[in-house]
This record gives structure tokens, C-alpha cells and sequence, in this order.
């Protein structure tokens, strides 16, 4: 007992504090993580920030019960946080035991669930030891007590019939509660995996509704940092974007993505690129991680977006667009790739196809395009051969609309070949090609990307967009392919991209594109054996 003498009184110091906590914890979750920060980290400093508030206001709304517009319960929650910013704490840990003790809800129970089973126990041992601690149960301990035939990591219970039980992401067969919550579903590696990116979407969207106790007022908060466009959050924000209210909050401030949420919160911060938490992660710490994590890192991780802004393999800026999208150049040659997925089920991959022209631009044609004096000396460069994106289209196709769309896009331009990847859905269309149309003017080529994988595919002619030789009209459809380009691999679909891929290494193989530097020095080569006599070796 520790007592204070405050005008001839003496005060016991440590009832009047559970006396404060168990006046004040009640009516506020950021009260509560406050006063029981030193019982979870008591070797870490308590730092806090606007972002604490935020995401504990929109908590504190479904624990409430808050209805929206008088209609439903509020009671679906994705939060998109970098990491670092004490997201599983303040959602896996602290929200559960503040409603158990301080909002007298113990029969509460909880499903929460991580991409790993070692982290979804790792806070749920933080959540038992902070209910069974002295400071807890001195004052909360006539609400909870666990039980002692189920009281492990994984799973601990109340005398009041409410629980928590952690699982691994994927696996929540048995488990039942009135909030679900999930916590970083995908790791790194799982979201570059498409088995198990599908296996995940297929767990949270079939298996986690069917584990509410109240599938109309039990609740499902997701929390996580953005890694893929078909991560949990892809899939919320495509498929239930108005079922699920958004906190969206990026390591530096983007006053283009900011948007409030359904309870009125907005992002405080005015300034783009202001840390959002400045006291844990300063400007020369976020200045030094860009430097080692990478642009999709960053952009996923910590700005929320799964692919950087300026693009990924490919970038924004290494398209160039055809000023006059209705006026193209004269073509030497014009071919055409085809990825094939013959399905009319969305769920299933598009069909793609897209046609490319090669060009070549004269110096002094190429001087005047980029707003560049002509000189004499230029007239010794090389005109340089470019390829031009001339049509495109992506959709979901049976097999005989399919064949017939593809003629109908040869027919449309004087296409010389039509590229189709040898694999089992392109062989029987090149078949039904070559079948129906044998008396086209185009041929039908089977290509064989071998085992290289799509990324290494487009690695290898990444160097054809950087140095600025392929271009692009100003038109929608164009504007897909460019997308869908700088979207990749993290991207929901990669069609067109597949078409891109296919077409650059062919013309790169077949020797119609070319790097600046090997068509100079075929030019020097040339004039260098022009026929002309040699200079004398002495004057004369």
C-alpha cells in the first residue's frame, strides 16, 4: 500500500488509480491502451499519435453497436496501415480485452486469425497475460476471469463463455466468434503467389462470413498493408467496397488518395509527403528504407498501393505517345500476339490480343518530334527502327468467338503474323486459324516461351521500353495496355501483358527492333566498306 497525504488526508495511491481506470478506461480504448501499455511492452516506451485515435474511433463504433443509416450495424472495418504503427496490438490485443473488462462484454468471443500461426499466437499470448495480470484483474477481475480447462496460447476462455482463439490464415474450420479478426492474411511471399493469393480469396470469401455467430451483427475487421491488386483488401475493395468502411492511411501523406471514412474521419495531415508518424519513423528514416526495400515495397508496404506510382518492370514514363492518335506513321511491318483463354465465366482469365507496327523515323523527322534542332551532324545517325502499339483488346471469349474475333482483328490491319503461346489453350485456336482462314494474307506462329517465367519474360525487354522505342496512341484501349503494363505482376490480371511480352521478344529475336547503339554500328560498319578507296597511309 502506497499512501499520499493530500490536506491532512491520507490517500491510498493505488486504489485511487484503479478508481480513475475503472471510471475513465470504460469510455475510451485509447484511454485503456495508455494505462495498460506497461503491462504488454514494459521494456518499449508509449508513443502515441493521431493514427491511435483514428483507427480506435471506428473500434469503438462497432463496439457500440452504431448503426449506419438506421439500415445496419456497423460492423465491417478494413484498415490499410504500413507496419510498424502498432496495428496487431491495438486491434488483436487491445480492443479485445478492453472489451471484455472495461465495456462488461465478456462473452464476447474472438476469432483472429494471421497469415502465420506463430504471429496469430504471438498476440493472442500478449492478450492472455495482459487479462491475467495483477493490474487487470485488480480491476477487472470480477468480469473476467479465464478458465483453467481452456487456458493455452491459442486459445483461452472466461467464465463468461467468451474466448479467444487464434488460427492461421485459410484454416478457420470450427472456430465461430462475434468478431473476426484478421490480421495480415498474406505474408510477402504469399501475395507473389497466385495458388495462394486464389486459396486465401477463396477462404475469406466463402469460409470467414460463415463463422459469425450473428452474420448480421458480429463483426469482421481486416487489417493490413497493401501487397498485391488481388490481396484481402483487393478483393473488399473491388467486391464490397459498400459493405466495409476504409481507413486508409499511407506512410507520407497523398492528399490525391485521401478520402473520409463512414464515421466523417479524415486524415489530418495538409502537407504531401508529411510521415504520419513522424516521432516513430522521421523523414531520414523513410528516406533511408527507400533506398533498401524497393518501389513495390514501399508503395505496397507503405503507401498503400500495390504498385508504384510511376509503374514497376515497366514505368509510366518509357511509353511514348503518338501525338496524332488518328494519323499513324507508314509501317514496315505489322504483327500481332494473342494470350487465349476461351471462357465466358468472369472468374476465368481474358483472352488478349494486340497489334504492334514497326516504323522507321528519319533523324530528321525524329529531331522535330522531340523539339531538337536539326544539325549536319545528325544526318550521320542511323534512322532507327520503333514499334507502335496499333490496336488492342481484352476480353472473355468461347472458343468459336474467340477464333473469330482474332480474324476480324487481322482483317482490320495488314497483319503479316499473328503470334498465339504454344500452351493448351492457344494450340486449338492456332489450329482453327490456320483451318477457317488458310487464304488469309497472315500467318499463324506458335510461340514457345519455354521455362521462363511471365516476370523474367518482361525483365528481358524491359530495356526496349526504357531507351523510348515503343510507342503508344492516345486512345483508351491503349491506355489498358499501358496499365496493365506498370500494374505487373502485381496487378489482378496480366493478359495484355502476356501479348506485350510475346511480341517485343520476338521482334527483338527476329532483329525488326534493335538498340540504338547496334543499328549505329551496323551504319558505321557499312560506311566503313562503302567501296570508297582507303586513305593513303603517308601524304604525299
Amino acid at each position: 500500500m502506497t499512501l499520499l497525504k493530500i490536506d491532512n488526508k491520507l490517500i491510498d495511491v493505488n486504489q485511487s488509480l484503479i478508481a480513475y481506470d475503472k471510471l475513465w478506461c470504460p469510455k475510451s480504448l485509447v484511454t485503456f491502451i495508455k494505462r495498460a501499455w506497461k503491462v504488454v511492452e514494459p521494456g518499449q516506451e508509449y508513443i502515441h499519435n493521431w493514427h491511435i485515435d483514428f483507427i480506435a474511433a471506428h473500434l469503438e463504433a462497432i463496439t457500440r453497436g452504431l448503426m449506419v443509416n438506421d439500415e445496419k450495424a456497423y460492423n465491417r472495418l478494413l484498415i490499410n496501415i504500413p507496419p510498424g504503427g502498432m496495428k496487431s496490438l491495438l486491434v488483436g490485443v487491445f480492443w479485445p480485452a478492453w472489451e471484455w473488462g472495461p465495456r462488461r462484454m465478456p462473452s464476447m468471443r474472438y476469432v483472429c486469425a494471421s497469415h502465420s500461426m506463430d504471429l496469430a499466437t504471438r498476440d493472442s499470448t500478449k492478450m492472455r497475460r495482459l487479462v491475467q495480470s495483477e493490474w487487470y484483474q485488480s480491476r477487472w477481475g470480477d468480469i473476467v476471469t479465464l478458465t483453467g480447462d481452456q487456458n493455452a496460447k491459442t486459445k483461452f476462455e472466461n467464465t463468461r463463455t467468451g474466448f479467444r482463439q487464434a488460427v492461421a490464415a485459410g484454416s478457420i474450420t470450427g472456430a465461430r466468434g462475434d468478431r473476426v479478426i484478421i490480421d495480415d492474411p498474406l505474408s510477402v511471399e504469399d501475395a507473389n503467389s497466385e495458388a495462394v493469393r486464389a486459396s486465401r480469396a477463396e477462404w475469406f470469401e466463402q469460409a470467414v462470413p460463415t463463422r459469425l455467430n450473428n452474420p448480421d451483427r458480429s463483426a469482421i475487421v481486416v487489417i493490413m498493408q497493401r501487397l498485391h491488386e488481388e490481396d484481402t483488401s483487393g478483393i473488399i475493395l473491388e467486391k464490397q467496397a459498400d459493405e466495409y468502411d476504409h481507413i486508409m492511411i499511407p506512410m507520407e501523406y497523398d492528399p490525391d488518395r485521401a478520402a473520409p471514412t463512414m464515421l466523417g474521419w479524415e486524415d489530418p495531415r495538409e502537407d504531401r509527403g508529411e510521415p504520419y508518424f513522424e516521432d516513430r519513423f522521421p523523414r531520414h528514416v523513410i528516406a533511408r528504407d527507400k533506398k533498401i526495400m524497393g518501389s513495390y515495397a514501399i508503395s505496397g508496404q507503405y503507401q498503400q498501393t500495390p504498385t508504384p506510382d510511376d509503374g514497376g518492370i515497366i514505368k509510366r514514363d518509357w511509353w511514348q505517345l503518338w501525338g496524332n492518335a488518328n494519323v499513324f506513321p507508314a509501317f514496315d511491318y505489322i504483327m500481332a500476339s494473342v494470350d487465349t483463354a476461351y471462357t465466358e465465366k468472369t472468374e476465368n482469365d481474358y483472352s488478349a490480343m494486340t497489334v504492334w507496327g514497326i516504323f522507321t523515323e528519319d533523324p530528321v523527322a525524329e529531331a522535330t518530334r522531340a523539339g531538337m534542332p536539326f544539325s549536319i551532324e545528325r544526318t550521320y545517325k542511323q534512322p532507327h527502327p520503333r514499334v507502335m502499339l496499333i490496336y488492342a483488346w481484352q476480353e472473355r471469349l468461347e472458343f468459336s468467338k474467340l477464333v473469330e474475333k482474332i480474324n476480324q482483328t487481322a482483317q482490320r490491319f495488314p497483319i503479316s503474323r499473328i503470334l498465339i503461346e504454344n500452351k493448351a489453350a492457344g494450340i486449338p485456336v492456332a489450329a482453327e486459324l490456320r483451318r477457317l482462314y488458310a487464304n488469309k494474307s497472315y500467318g499463324i506462329q506458335l510461340d514457345d516461351p519455354g521455362s521462363i517465367d511471365k516476370v523474367s519474360r518482361l525483365y528481358s525487354i524491359q530495356h526496349l521500353f526504357e531507351e523510348k522505342l515503343v510507342y503508344a496512341p492516345d486512345k483508351e484501349w491503349a491506355d489498358e495496355v499501358i496499365q496493365q503494363c506498370i500494374r505487373f505482376p502485381k496487378a489482378k490480371h496480366d493478359d495484355l501483358v502476356d501479348t506485350v511480352s510475346m511480341a517485343m521478344r520476338y521482334l527483338r529475336k527476329t532483329g525488326f527492333i534493335q538498340r540504338a547503339e547496334e543499328v549505329q554500328e551496323e551504319f558505321n560498319l557499312e560506311r566503313q566498306h562503302s567501296g570508297a578507296a582507303p586513305p593513303p597511309l603517308y601524304g604525299i
